[in-house]
């Protein structure tokens, strides 16, 4: 075996997350025990089931741990845990084109490589117990971001969804918890894949990009932060993160677009960003359909505290 195909050898552990430096991410934990390890092989571990916190198995990588908490690895794990599957209920409309599914935090929506698994729409087909032909993806959200996901259940209806999403005539809103005080306005720029750091943003010229708007409402002013309503006009990977980050005001739970944070940080289980409505014209009836979905427990829960 040449070195480039050497894999670290993990051995069952546990361990007590150390005292003193409050949440932190399992994935950073993880690999603090285990040098010489990639980020890629440790947070397999953690997506494949090998890795509980205080005896239940954490899949999110990212997951931050508090002090104290027990985490276990065990390689066995693998071979005995069933396989991920949809929340009871996830599936809010399903006709022979179109299925509607609430996408729960910590999963993506398709794979992001050949290895991933346990995607949304991976999830979907075999709730469906359609294996025969993957489903139509017409658009996605970000893994760390929950709410409504549209797919197409035939190359007719993909194509179709495909044009209401080129066109912008998709209705889509999205709640988010800001950083610092916002009030309604409209963020137009033009967005690149490498604004010169290697990451996404936005330039000043004319020549290169897409144009990207985003409309942004007030809906309640929190401690250090901003409940705010977005309405998507174009639909770029990362807009909302991008334009509010650029603004001044990050998402909270931001980690890729929050560098120049002027604001105190504050915490978050994850990305406080929630794909809260989707409105489109049926593929085959033309009938207007909209879909609304509550905000889930842990954004519940970041906002109940920034209301104290």
């Amino acid at each position: 075996m040449s070195g480039a195909e050497q894999r670290f050898i993990f051995k069952d552990l546990s361990f007590v997350a150390p005292e003193g430096r409050g949440a932190q991410p399992l994935d950073r934990l993880l690999r603090e025990k285990h040098d010489g390890a990639s980020w890629a092989e440790v947070r397999r571990l953690i997506e494949t089931g090998k890795v509980s916190v205080n005896g239940s198995v954490q899949r999110e990588t990212a997951a931050r741990v508090a002090a104290g908490a027990q985490i276990e690895l065990r390689m066995a794990a693998a071979r005995h845990r069933e396989g991920p599957r949809l929340p009871p209920g996830a599936i809010v409309h399903l006709d022979p084109h179109v299925v509607v599914v609430q996408k729960p935090a910590g999963i993506s929506t398709v794979p992001f490589d050949e290895n991933e698994t346990g995607t949304l729409d991976e999830l979907v087909r075999a709730e469906l117990g359609r294996k025969e032909a993957p489903l139509g993806i017409v658009h996605r959200i970000d893994k760390e971001t929950s709410g409504l996901v549209l797919f197409a259940r035939n190359l007719a209806a993909k194509l179709d969804l495909k044009n209401q999403f080129r066109v912008h005539s998709v209705r889509r809103r999205y709640r988010a918890i800001v950083h610092g005080s916002v009030k309604d306005r409209t963020i137009s720029s033009r967005l690149v894949q490498d604004r010169g750091d290697g990451r996404r943003g936005s330039t000043n010229n004319p020549t290169l990009g897409r144009e990207s708007v985003t409309h942004v409402f007030f809906r309640e002013g929190l401690r250090g932060a901003t409940l705010i309503e977005c309405r998507l006009e174009t639909g770029r990977t990362h807009q909302i993160r991008i334009h509010l980050s650029e603004a001044g005001h990050p998402l909270v739970g931001e980690r890729v677009y929050a560098k120049n944070n002027p604001h105190p940080t504050i915490a978050a289980p994850r990305l406080m960003l929630h794909a809260l409505q989707l409105g489109f014209r049926h593929p085959t009836t033309r009938a207007e359909l909209d879909f609304e979905q509550p905000l889930p427990e842990d954004f519940l829960a970041v906002l109940a505290r920034l209301r104290e």
